[in-house]
């Protein structure tokens, strides 16, 4: 039985309201920011409620950019880059990732558990630690500059492989015997069988792939040097610091605004599979 008290009731309340305002504030002042022009934002104090220069701004640095020094290229550009890459390493990982998970637990091969616990490990090492060697690879491939460059060095997820591996340790052995049984091949098994109830694993990982690869900001700062392969987030970066003027903070915003749209997109269109893809893989 839930008791009813209305203080908690209303304390609740207000901790949830108090936590909306300290998100979407900084979001509605990055929306207001970018419906002004450059002198309103630099008067003192900082408006409060839209202008009226919103349809200027973001047709601005969607077609045309700042025009100048970093971030010259329009944002389509940059946009169409950072999904490129969000989703190659989004796919990427998921494919390398539940192909080692099956193989793995299914397979019974000399090492199997020394080779998973040599995965689990690279959780400790982030990007930034393995950077330079990683640069030094990519390098001498060639790949600089490229969306290959881009994804490749990425693509390599231990959590999501040990995701997979739990999740393909919870399906029933009398599974994989029926299978057996029926004269299924493992990869039969596996296309026919696995990859369905793994269905919602999927879409939780590529969820939570595909805003890592969205956000990255260092790996693509590295290994480009030409505007036709920058993305969002390292332009916004770039415009930002610049040192010879002042930013041009209502354009800066509403490239900001406009680079939050596809991973909400993709939050909202999948948070149903995200969800149960989560649960699912606790059990």
């Amino acid at each position: 039985m839930v008791e009813n008290r209305p203080f908690l009731t209303l304390l609740s309340h207000f901790v949830m309201l108090i936590g909306v305002i300290v998100i979407a504030f900084p979001v509605w002042m990055t929306f207001v920011a970018s419906t002004h022009d450059q002198q309103t934002m630099l008067q003192s104090p900082v408006p409060l409620l839209p202008g009226r220069y919103l349809f200027d701004n973001y047709m601005q640095v969607l077609t045309q950019g700042f025009g100048r020094g970093f971030g010259g290229a329009p944002l389509w550009v940059t946009l169409m880059n950072s999904t490129i890459m969000a989703l190659g390493v989004a796919i990427g990982k998921i494919a390398i990732s539940i192909i080692s998970a099956f193989a793995i637990v299914y397979f019974r091969f000399p090492g199997r558990m020394y080779f998973f616990w040599a995965i689990f490990i690279t959780l400790m090492l982030p990007v930034e630690v393995r950077i330079v060697p990683t640069y030094g690879v990519v390098a001498s491939l060639g790949m600089l500059d490229s969306y290959s460059g881009l994804i490749i060095p990425l693509i390599a997820s231990a959590t999501a492989t040990f995701l997979f591996r739990q999740f393909f340790l919870s399906v029933p052995d009398e599974l994989t015997e029926a299978a057996r049984v029926d004269g299924a091949s493992p990869m039969r098994f596996f296309w026919d069988i696995l990859l369905p109830m793994s269905r919602t694993s999927i879409a939780a990982l590529f969820v939570i792939q595909f805003i890592y690869g969205w956000n990255q900001y260092l790996w693509p700062l590295l290994i480009t040097t030409k505007a036709d392969f920058y993305t969002v987030v390292m332009t916004v970066s770039r415009q930002a610091n610049v040192v010879d003027s002042v930013p041009s903070w209502n354009l800066l915003m509403a490239m900001a605004m406009l680079a939050m749209v596809p991973p909400v997109l993709v939050v909202i269109f999948m948070q149903r599979l995200f969800v149960r893809g989560l649960v699912e893989t606790e059990k």
